[in-house]
């Protein structure tokens, strides 16, 4: 019986990836870290067949021990971040596995990990020309600078994967905007896009940083739960076919693109179509201001984040089908609106 050990099964990215997986393979054994009774029971209540174990990302001999018995471990919660935790599953998994039978490692990036440049310019809401992808360009993801968002954890789960090849097989997927109501027991909300309708509503009218130029990728939930579903479909039929698995395996899974401008005057359009917003209308809004209202979110509208998705359609045949970021633009803004009304009511 496959082992999957999963963390951040009740956030967005997480919860959605534990559905896909578990409607295909209901006969796996799964093991989900969560950090509290609370939210270990709605994972039961959602996953009955889910082995909870408590515990966060700093639990580093629990991270190691369930890593060590899984057959293949998704690292979804604050992945891309968290030094200790990549340590820890990287010492389970070759602990706990051989050339015979190695441990499939799933751990999520993000694409942030491409905003260095403007980052490094202070430069925001001016367009990039500069794209990568993740197959013919892999050598320049490989090589980012140190300073780059995301780079430390993503050097040291790629430099795992390099010394124990043998019995570590590792996919680095690098998801970018994500949009679409996810499907797991807790968190069904994405970030950036997510935000940008939040503070269209509160200031009537859509935020745009600089000239509003910047572009960004973007992928709808389900579709990038697709790609997991794959990998673990290779896993478990033990593909090692060059280039799915390895220290250069970046999965950047995009489907399509956005500049944050135009996406802004399309929010406030759905919003003032709706009936949230007087009129449609986006106007600058400087980055202190935006960083009052959305936090850190906000610098991502005025940065660019560019890559084309060939290694999951090359090898794994993936072929996303969701509805576009524009299409779903409306029951965004329709969840946003919702969900200030209920705050609105429990103060």
């Amino acid at each position: 019986m496959t082992k999957l050990f999963i963390t951040g099964a009740t956030g967005y990215i997480g919860g959605d990836a534990l559905a896909t997986i578990y409607a295909a393979h209901p006969d796996f054994s799964y093991v989900a870290l969560v950090r509290s009774t609370e939210k270990a029971e709605q994972v039961k209540t959602r996953f009955p067949n889910v082995r909870v174990v408590i515990g966060d990302l700093d639990n580093s001999a629990l991270l190691e021990r369930e890593s060590a018995a899984a057959d293949i471990v998704l690292h979804t919660a604050d992945a891309s971040d968290h030094v200790g935790a990549a340590k820890a599953i990287a010492a389970g998994l070759v602990a706990g596995h051989t050339k015979e039978k190695p441990g499939y490692w799933l751990h999520t990036g993000g694409t942030g990990i491409l905003t260095f440049e403007d980052s490094d310019k202070g430069s925001y809401g001016n367009k990039s020309d500069k794209i990568y992808d993740d197959w013919d360009g892999v050598e320049e993801l490989l090589n980012l600078p140190d300073h780059a968002f995301h780079r430390n954890v993503d050097k040291l789960v790629l430099d795992a994967a390099a010394k124990h090849a043998d019995v570590l097989k590792l996919a680095l997927v690098c998801p970018p905007t994500i949009y679409g109501r996810g499907r797991g027991p807790c968190s069904q909300r994405g970030r950036q896009v997510y935000e940008l309708a939040n503070v269209t509503l509160r200031l009537q009218k859509g935020p745009i940083i600089g000239s509003g130029q910047a572009i960004w990728n973007n992928v709808h939930i389900h579709d990038l739960s697709d790609v997991y579903a794959l990998l673990v479909n290779a896993a478990v039929a033990g593909r090692d076919d060059d280039g799915i698995w390895g220290p250069k395996t970046y999965y950047l899974t995009e489907n399509g693109e956005h500049r944050w401008g135009d996406l802004a005057k399309s929010t406030a359009e759905a919003a003032a179509k709706l009936g949230f917003i007087p009129e449609a209308k986006a106007e600058p809004i400087d980055l202190d201001s935006a960083k009052q209202y959305a936090g850190f979110e906000s610098l991502s509208w005025g940065m660019n984040s560019r890559g084309r998705a060939l290694r999951a359609r090359k090898l794994l045949g993936w072929n996303p089908s969701s509805p576009s970021l524009l299409d779903e633009l409306p029951q965004i803004v329709k969840s946003e609106w919702k969900r200030q009304q209920e705050q609105e009511s429990d103060r």
